[in-house]
């Protein structure tokens, strides 16, 4: 513990210590900040170091967290040692005062709200890919990986786990896992597609302690940015308006969640809330030692989140802005670490993140050029304009510019809450996205605050911090304008997490509190008092919105189930998992092999080509000391001298928090189920002894297309879908009938009744109409039929096409989108 804490100092704290208390540029002047800001730069100036070396390291294929704290180690012995007892402060730093309780209340809140975070280690969606990406860079050391077991796969049998799509381009040439592309096949080079300045967090927090450490960083940057939030927002409205807003930021489902779920979004709301204070520091109060801070801190952002490109735009704009209109010109230690980030973030995503900086390069060159023209010139007329009346009407020109931005705000607001409407190519989402967001998380009361706020203080307060004002508004114009996610509320609400959500939440606490220039006298006094008791309102409906999530821990035992399905595993092993297309298991693959270190491959379809697959696993056992199988939907695999010995039936919950699509929300915890078996693969020959398959129990290499084990009445079955396909082995020839044991599942009245076509081998065998309750249907084979299918070489098939329903168009009130045919318990050819 003790090494962990000297670590995380020397990391995470000394360095932004000694680099703030250098004697140059004015010292006294950032000496005179309060105490608790101080502290905070120490922190971020540090992280800032600590990210710049990890991502070079990275790059240059050598990252170690040894070589971080050398580094860091370095940097604090040359300024010791370099400047001796020139870092005291000598008298001139304020004193600690009773304002600095405010963000020690915050951390205690913070602390309390966003811990324990999720156990999301598995892939399949951003958190996961995130975590192991992290894990993946502390282990491997570099942005890029060679991945041997892929290299060693060479046409044709690369197609089992790897699919071009027959694209042409250099992108990416398929799926390593969800989230990881592989752009190489002949060299296994995978990149991970997400930036990678939150899993170098990660990767950090992963060496001092382990997966919890990977996991829990996400609550830090959360912490952190809270932080940040109140110290800029006391700065632009005041301390007990920002204070206020942090509690609400604090309380609010959008922030507790994201708090314990990997993503950037939060790493971004610390890093460009620290990033506008830092620039107004520079630029508005002239406190030089801030610019360089604010272009690193900007620079470092292009490597987060493709959405921070958004906010350097605006920041650049407010910078422009400020020079053309106030004479306040950017400073050079801004601008050129700005700069140097600017070029290599576009060598960075033209390079190893080119596959993902594909899609927003498609959406902007799908822009309508029209409009994106009739805007451009908008925004020159405009400072064209503003600058002709600086020259003319100075004061009149400064005045106008914060005014005519709060009434472009509000009138989009007010358009986007009351007439925005679907039409063309605007989805009935996107264009309730605003309506969304105000009646699920801000709410109607929350909203009212924020747009009076905006009213009364951007007037006054633009120019004190036009850099906030203007990534607030171009963020809110652009995601409301054009979410384009998928519309499920909490994946949606990430996008509000890093501005919208805290720049709102400053406005409002504004207006119900006022700002520092609000003198507590007469009406204000009235004012305040009716602005406490609304905050106090918003605030517990916050908090109860907030409830279930509180206590809950998403994937709650997910990191020891697996690590205890790893250690069934030896570095000498091959997994070889079932495709996306059958089940979720694959979202198992990733940790296995990033986080566990585990020789991992996941088949590319359900129903791989038989042949090639001997092939590959002649070669396999050969390589390997141990072939399994892991799977759980169902995969056609079988074929003769292939043995599949079952090892292991798992069946595994954990808790996960579910909401439904945006126009019908509820939310609830659910049991997220990891059902699956495990199997050992081998050649070898089997007997023929006829076919009898239990459905549901070590099934997985004989059904393709069912859904997901399930049991009831003592039973393990199956659901059909629209075709489904059981692979049939062990056939004797002196089979004469099929027999299955169904159930039509309780069919409800206004589905189509219940029935299954069969057939083997693409020969029909009939018709079976399937009643309620499991009973034992059977039809007629011809002995010609059996005697074809069991010399045919491979596994004979059977395959059910059934009429099928979905209980969310027929039952009122299910959300059960599942397509169901009928429940399949046996299956029997005697």
């Amino acid at each position: 513990m003790i090494r962990v804490l000297l670590t995380a100092a020397v990391v995470a704290y000394l360095p932004g210590a000694l680099l703030f208390r250098l004697p140059v540029l004015d010292r006294r002047r950032r000496a005179a900040l309060p105490a608790e800001e101080r502290v905070f730069w120490h922190v971020v100036i540090s992280l800032a170091w600590s990210l710049t070396v990890v991502l070079t390291l990275a790059a240059l294929g050598a990252y170690r967290l040894d070589r971080l704290v050398l580094a860091s180690a370095g940097l604090i012995a040359i300024v010791v040692l370099g400047l001796r007892g020139r870092l005291r402060y000598e008298g001139t730093a304020a004193a600690p005062t009773r304002t600095a309780l405010l963000p020690v209340m915050l951390v205690l809140l913070g602390i309390a709200q966003f811990f324990p975070t999720s156990e999301y280690v598995i892939g399949g969606k951003d958190p996961g890919g995130y975590v192991n990406q992290g894990v993946l860079l502390a282990t491997r050391g570099s942005l890029v990986i060679h991945e041997p077991d892929v290299a060693a796969l060479k046409p044709p049998v690369r197609d089992l786990f790897f699919n071009s799509h027959q694209r042409v381009e250099q992108d990416y040439f398929d799926n390593r896992f969800m989230g990881f592309f592989l752009q190489d096949p002949e060299t296994g080079l995978v990149v991970g597609q997400f930036p990678h300045l939150y899993p170098a967090s990660a990767a950090i927090a992963y060496d001092l302690v382990g997966i919890q450490g990977a996991l829990g960083v996400v609550g830090v940057w959360a912490i952190l940015g809270v932080l940040a939030v109140y110290l800029a927002g006391a700065r632009f409205v005041g301390r007990a308006p920002a204070f206020a807003a942090c509690v609400l930021l604090s309380l609010n489902i959008v922030e507790v969640w994201y708090a314990r779920y990997p993503n950037a979004e939060v790493a971004m709301q610390a890093l460009l809330f620290a990033a506008l204070l830092a620039f107004a520091r520079a630029h508005q109060d002239g406190d030089r030692f801030f610019a360089p801070v604010a272009g690193t801190v900007c620079a470092l952002l292009v490597f987060l989140h493709i959405t921070a490109l958004l906010a350097l735009a605006a920041i650049g704009l407010a910078a422009a802005l400020a020079w053309l209109i106030n004479d306040q010109k950017p400073r050079l230690g801004f601008v050129l670490p700005a700069a140097v980030g600017g070029v290599l973030g576009w060598f960075y995503w033209t390079g190893p993140m080119r596959a993902s900086f594909a899609r927003p390069l498609i959406y902007l060159q799908h822009l309508p050029p029209l409009q994106v023209a009739a805007g451009v010139g908008v925004a020159g007329i405009g400072l064209l304009l503003a600058v002709r009346l600086r020259r003319t009407q100075g004061e009149r020109a400064r005045a106008a510019i914060p005014i005519v931005l709060a009434a472009v705000l509000v009138a989009l607001a007010v358009y986007a809450w009351g007439l925005r409407a679907q039409g063309g190519k605007l989805a009935d989402f996107d264009a309730a996205t605003f309506r969304t967001f105000v009646g699920v998380y801000f709410y109607p009361l929350g909203m009212i605050a924020a747009l009076a706020g905006l009213v009364l203080v951007l007037p006054r307060r633009f120019w004190r911090d036009p850099a906030f004002v203007l990534v607030a508004a171009a963020f809110s114009v652009f995601l409301f304008y054009k979410l384009q996610v998928v519309p499920e509320h909490l994946w949606m609400a990430r996008r509000f997490l890093p501005v919208i959500l805290p720049s709102a939440l400053l406005f409002a606490a504004a207006a119900a509190l006022g700002t520092r220039e609000d003198r507590p006298r007469g009406w204000q006094i009235l004012r305040v008092a009716i602005g406490v008791i609304l905050l106090v309102i918003l605030g517990q409906q916050y908090r109860m919105a907030a409830a279930p999530v509180r206590p809950h821990v998403e994937f709650r035992g997910l990191v020891e189930h697996v690590e205890r399905l790893a250690a069934r595993f030896s570095d000498r092993d091959l997994v070889i998992v079932e495709a996306r297309d059958a089940s979720d298991v694959h979202v198992l693959a990733i940790p296995l092999a990033y986080v566990h270190g585990r020789h991992v491959l996941v088949l590319e379809a359900a129903r791989p080509d038989k042949a090639l697959f001997g092939r590959f696993l002649d070669d396999a056992v050969a390589r390997y000391e141990r072939v399994f199988f892991l799977g759980g939907g169902g995969t056609d695999l079988l074929s003769p001298g292939l043995v599949a010995t079952p090892v292991a039936l798992v069946n595994r919950q954990v808790p996960s928090f579910i909401v439904t699509p945006w126009n019908a929300y509820r939310a609830g915890i659910r049991d997220y189920k990891f059902d699956y078996s495990l199997y050992r693969l081998e050649r070898g020959g089997s007997a023929a002894t006829g076919f009898a398959l239990d459905v549901g129990f070590e099934d997985d290499l004989h059904v393709v297309r069912f859904g997901g084990k399930e049991a009831t009445e003592g039973r393990t079955f199956r659901w059909t879908d629209d075709q489904s396909y059981v692979a049939v082995r062990g056939l004797t020839g002196r089979e004469r009938e099929v027999a299955f044991v169904l159930s039509d599942g309780g069919r409800p009245g206004p589905a189509e009744p219940a029935r299954v076509e069969v057939f083997l081998n693409e020969t029909r065998l009939g018709q079976i109409d399937v009643g309620s309750g499991f009973r034992e249907y059977t039809l007629p084979l011809a002995s010609e039929l059996v005697l074809r299918a069991r010399d045919a070489g491979g596994a004979a098939e059977l395959r059910l096409v059934s009429t099928v329903w979905q209980p969310s168009r027929v039952l009122a009130g299910s959300d059960d989108t599942r397509t169901l045919g009928v429940m399949v318990d046996r299956v029997a050819i005697r």
